[in-house]
């Protein structure tokens, strides 16, 4: 697999997965990762994506840093494993020269100095530390007020996000007028009064048409009481 492409959502998937069976799988670091490119880790925990790009939680040594899906693939079989390298020989010590005789008689013979190997010691690197993206915390979502017309009906809806908080419901025209009141929007305004007042000429007419039946009503209503 390529080191340098991220993780697909599948393989995100797949992580989930083998996170819930209670294995830690394998991913190595891509180039995005910085200076530890190519090295392998484990992956222990996977966040809410909805709040920070960088979910995935990868155990490199003895850290625990969050990582985005751009920075890590999965890990071919049999990378990170360590092979057993075998250990040098010592080298062969060479046997001391063998001192020249001194013609000196008096000079007291030295004992020898004890030959000591200079001690090496191996410290261990600690793996570097990748700086943590500090997460900027998502403020709360839009929220729509809407004032619409149908059907001669003025009805008013509120939805948060995706979120429905009031379904549509019916409102007086004259409500509906003072909401529009408030929007100072050129055209807005003129438009309101010239649906109310299209609906007002509708509904005088239709009174007055009313009238006119409840009138001939009442005649022949008059008619058959004369008739008695």
């Amino acid at each position: 697999m390529d080191a340098g492409q991220g993780l697909s959502t599948d393989e995100v998937q797949s992580l989930r997965e083998a996170l819930t069976a209670g294995r830690k799988p394998r991913v190595v670091f891509t180039a995005s990762a910085g200076q530890i490119a190519g090295q392998v880790g484990q992956v222990v925990e996977l966040t809410d994506p909805e709040v920070s790009d960088e979910f995935v939680v990868v155990r490199f040594g003895r850290d625990e840093l969050p990582f985005s899906p751009a920075d890590l693939a999965i890990a071919p079989k049999g990378a990170g494993r360590r092979v057993a390298e075998p250990k040098p020989e010592p080298p062969t010590p060479e046997p001391p020269a063998a001192p020249e005789p001194e013609f000196v008689l008096d000079t007291p013979r030295v004992p020898a100095q004890r030959r000591e190997e200079p001690k090496v010691e191996q410290v261990e690197k600690p793996p570097a530390r990748r700086a943590v993206k500090a997460t900027k915390p998502k403020g709360p979502a839009g929220l729509t007020v809407t004032l619409a017309y149908a059907d001669g009906e003025w009805t008013v809806a509120a939805q948060q996000g995706s979120k429905a908080l009031a379904k549509p419901y019916v409102v007086k025209p004259a409500e509906a007028l003072k909401m529009v009141a408030l929007v100072d929007v050129p055209g807005v305004q003129e438009a309101v009064e010239q649906i109310l007042g299209t609906e007002r000429a509708e509904a005088e007419q239709q009174a007055e048409k009313l009238r006119a039946e409840l009138a001939e009503i009442e005649a022949r209503l008059a008619e058959l009481r004369e008739a008695r």
